[in-house]
């Protein structure tokens, strides 16, 4: 058999629909500059689907930054991997100024969120370790695990009776193999807005002998006092032994780094394979992270901002009867009762007649007949865009109750 021919049938999980949905439910395009309204399909539509929590992305002083770095350097410099002759005294300045904002010895940078955690944890671990986790840990997390040849275990979502279940088996194993343990969680999961119990795993080191991973990508610029993070929230960011952090959400650009310990950070960068055999991060990225920092340290007022949009979303579903699950962050989702039909409709009426443009997740990330929709609020929104997509929900939910989108038919390739 032909190594190909199984793609043509078995088209996985997402890829299922691609024919339908190519362009519209999925890769769909948002045209124009970054900001709350932007164009889809060809009309202007208020976005909620964009991680720019803090508005960097359109920022004039971070634009012209940008823009002056690339003038400068180009994309090229510098050349190489950093071990080999790609280090610069940038790279450092960033690696210490993200150091003293998260309040940790060291900081390595990353190439990428997605690719970097997956390489921290591989380089942490050996066979004798054990693992255990949150099982709603991003993607990124479980890729990473699966590099892992030693034993993991599970444990419910924020369930910390679970997590210390699973604490009693990874203790007698790691005892047994003569290995650690690594705990891992998230600050703030992306989709359900919901925030790790940190406070409580921390305390769990009481009783068992572990170290603490937690990824706080969404948690990074948008929470705590200074905007260091979830850890920084709850109080205990000390605790946190590894602290990782992307520069795709409220940095608004590219790349990630991980902070810990100085005898951590250095194992890390000469044993994480992901960054030895990589180019390093462009100048232009660098120099451009520096001022998204600045900005981040010392405009507290985009922050503020941030939270005056989430709580008036927020606030607006709740009292309008929306379920908005448990989140605690900027991270609003919506959970409504729909059929994959139905959702098709629903989200074309959004898109079309509505003008909102927000992401839409299905089962199996839900329960069947569940869809979640998932906003995102950030400093570029007003006010205004809170009561337009109030009133939109209120339409969509009357619908729904109503069966009018069972009778609906919209045709998005028309």
């Amino acid at each position: 058999m032909d190594l190909f021919e199984k793609l043509k049938t078995a088209k996985g999980a997402l890829g299922q629909y691609s024919e339908e949905a190519h362009g519209y439910y999925t890769f769909p395009k948002l045209k124009g500059e970054l900001s709350s309204h932007m164009e889809f399909n060809g009309k202007k539509v208020l976005t909620w689907s964009l991680n720019n929590y803090l508005g960097l992305g359109n920022h004039p002083e971070i634009r012209k930054t940008d823009a002056e770095a690339a003038a400068q350097w180009g994309l090229a410099y510098p050349m190489g991997s950093r071990m080999m002759s790609g280090n610069t005294d940038q790279h450092e300045q960033l690696e210490a100024e993200l150091s003293s904002f998260v309040k940790k010895e060291d900081t390595v940078l990353l190439n990428f969120g997605y690719q970097g955690i997956f390489s921290v944890i591989d380089s942490l671990l050996n066979r004798k370790d054990v693992v255990v986790y949150d099982e709603q840990a991003h993607a990124c997390i479980i890729d990473g695990l699966r590099m892992h040849l030693g034993k993991r275990f599970v444990y419910k979502h924020n369930d910390i009776e679970d997590c210390e279940k699973q604490l009693v088996r990874a203790k007698k194993l790691a005892e047994k193999n003569g290995g650690g343990i690594l705990v891992i969680t998230e600050g703030v999961f992306g989709m359900s807005g919901t925030v790790g119990k940190l406070r409580e795993v921390v305390k769990l080191k009481e009783k068992f002998d572990f170290r603490l991973l937690v990824d706080d990508a969404h948690g990074f610029g948008t929470m705590g006092s200074t905007g260091a993070g979830t850890g920084e929230y709850l109080g205990v960011q000390d605790d946190i032994d590894v602290y990782f952090s992307t520069f795709a959400k409220s940095m608004a650009s590219i790349g990630a780094f991980v902070s810990a310990g100085k005898d951590v950070c250095n194992f890390l960068r000469y044993n994480m394979r992901s960054q030895i055999y990589a180019k390093s991060l462009p100048m232009p990225i660098v120099i451009g992270a520096l001022k998204r920092l600045e900005l981040l340290r010392e405009q507290p007022e985009l922050r503020e901002k941030l939270w005056t949009i989430v709580k008036a979303l927020q606030g607006g579903l709740k009292e309008r009867g929306f379920n908005i699950g448990n989140t605690e962050s900027p991270v609003s989702p919506v959970f409504l009762s729909a059929t994959i039909g139905e959702t098709s409709q629903l989200v074309v009426d959004l898109r079309e007649n509505l003008n909102i443009f927000c992401s839409v997740v299905i089962y199996p990330v839900v329960p069947k007949d569940v869809i979640m929709l998932r906003l995102i609020p950030t400093a570029m929104h007003s006010l205004a865009d809170v009561e337009v997509t109030l009133k939109a929900f209120e339409q969509v939910a009357y619908k729904l109750e109503n069966k009018l989108y069972a009778q609906e038919i919209y045709d998005i390739h028309a």
